[in-house]
């Protein structure tokens, strides 16, 4: 992902796999995985400032519904974003690169069965794991785990992302 220019690293060549991921930097990462140029001019969000580097990034993602604010006009760039808000946020990718998981009756609770922390997600993050899931985008981590409030890491977004391009046919 990095030789793609869709991952990049922090500062003094250092790239910090096991640090957690910044909305900001998810909004940028997903932009450039998907080939879409960062919009230019101000961002509707209160909380994310036209010189601010990850303007543009976030601007787009938002356009294309990936991602979304607390508010109208509060975004959180430098939050930290947690696992299943990322899968939440892969699965809107997936629908924008034609990569279909849709999901039949039943099929939400059976992808998720194997999880022993299935009962911690979400409510509104279970399609859109469901669907990472099925797709091989997203897989859980150690113990059958999905740790869907920890966060998540540089390292694993860059692992999603790549399946996402992978099994889209983009890479």
């Amino acid at each position: 992902m990095g030789s793609r220019m869709v991952v990049s690293g922090v500062g003094n060549g250092n790239y910090e796999p096991n640090r957690n991921m910044t909305r900001a930097e998810f909004a940028a990462v997903i932009v450039r995985a998907l080939g879409l140029a960062p919009e230019k001019g101000e961002s509707s969000f209160g909380d994310v400032a036209s010189d601010e580097w990850y303007c543009g990034y976030v601007k787009t993602a938002s356009s294309y519904g990936i991602i979304e604010g607390y508010s109208d006009i509060k975004f959180g760039p430098n939050d930290v974003i947690t696992r299943e808000q990322a899968m939440t946020m892969i699965a809107r990718a997936m629908k924008i690169t034609g990569l279909d998981a849709e999901l039949t009756n039943g099929e939400i609770g059976e992808l998720m069965e194997t999880y022993s922390d299935r009962v911690t997600v979400s409510g509104y993050a279970k399609n859109s794991i469901a669907e990472c899931i099925k797709a091989g985008v997203v897989f859980g981590r150690e113990n059958n785990t999905l740790a869907p409030k920890s966060y998540v890491t540089r390292a694993e977004v860059a692992a999603m992302v790549e399946r996402l391009l992978k099994k889209s046919n983009l890479i």
